[in-house]
């Protein structure tokens, strides 16, 4: 099995290190193609108005000048051109990709790319408990659940359904506090009103930060809930977007 593993925290993060790691005790046919750079919260972006820059360390390691989007096109067009991944493995994210994260994320968006080319694909994502935390997230729960997480999954390769991805976050808690692995839907927050933090940089010029605060939840009995609750949750997405219940509706309205 080939395995293809990226991120959206850089090449240089915690996480995609651990998830390697994890990788190579499924297939030691793991290649790394990566941002170089932290590139989260780009969602699906492409880099479409500039050249694209990419170094590589050795055979196994690539770095890319651009969104994690551009990184799995990158290994799928360059790097594994003539031998294409079997599996997609993106993270393991610093910090949460639940609910409607997964429209934000670049590490989803990474999966989705895979997904897209045909090729099972998973997100990973370790949740913090604290913001701010930077570099001292700890990675613990998912260091000691992720092969655990991935075991079954991988197992069952065989019966993907194409277009289809798996997002898995770990909670905030200590490995020994998890409660278990549960497959939930997606849930739905409400950031309620966005603001943003004004602040002037030494040159005098205005410059703003972004500050969605805190947060409700609008759904229950999902990934957001049975985090909370101490469960590993592993829910699966698909790229069709299309909301079947309104289909017959709008077709009335244009008759």
């Amino acid at each position: 099995m080939r395995i293809l593993v990226t991120n959206d925290d850089g090449i240089d993060a915690r996480g995609i290190k651990l998830l390697e790691e994890v990788a190579r005790t499924f297939s030691d046919d793991v290649t790394v193609v990566a941002p170089a750079e932290e590139q989260s919260g780009k969602g699906r972006s492409l880099t479409i108005t500039q050249p694209m820059r990419i170094r590589s360390y050795d055979d196994r390691h690539h770095a890319v000048g651009g969104t994690p989007t551009d990184a799995v096109i990158a290994a799928l067009a360059l790097f594994m051109k003539d031998s294409p991944p079997d599996l997609v493995l993106s993270g393991i994210n610093r910090g949460s990709n639940l609910a409607e994260d997964v429209s934000y994320s670049g590490t989803v968006s990474a999966a989705m790319e895979g997904a897209l080319a045909g090729i099972p694909a998973i997100a990973l994502s370790q949740v913090y408990a604290r913001p701010g935390m930077g570099d001292a997230v700890p990675f613990a729960c998912a260091e000691a659940w992720a092969r655990r997480a991935l075991e079954p999954l991988i197992a069952g390769l065989a019966d993907w359904v194409p277009n289809t991805l798996v997002n898995v976050n770990f909670p905030a808690i200590e490995p020994e506090q998890v409660k278990g692995i549960r497959v939930v839907r997606q849930g739905l927050r409400d950031y309620g009103d966005p603001q943003l933090q004004k602040s002037v940089d030494p040159r005098g010029y205005d410059y703003y930060w972004l500050n969605v605060g805190r947060v409700k939840h609008r759904s229950v009995a999902t990934d957001l809930e049975l985090s909370d609750q101490g469960y590993v949750t592993v829910t699966p997405l698909h790229l069709d977007l299309t909301h079947d219940p309104s289909l017959a509706r709008l077709e009335q309205l244009y008759r």
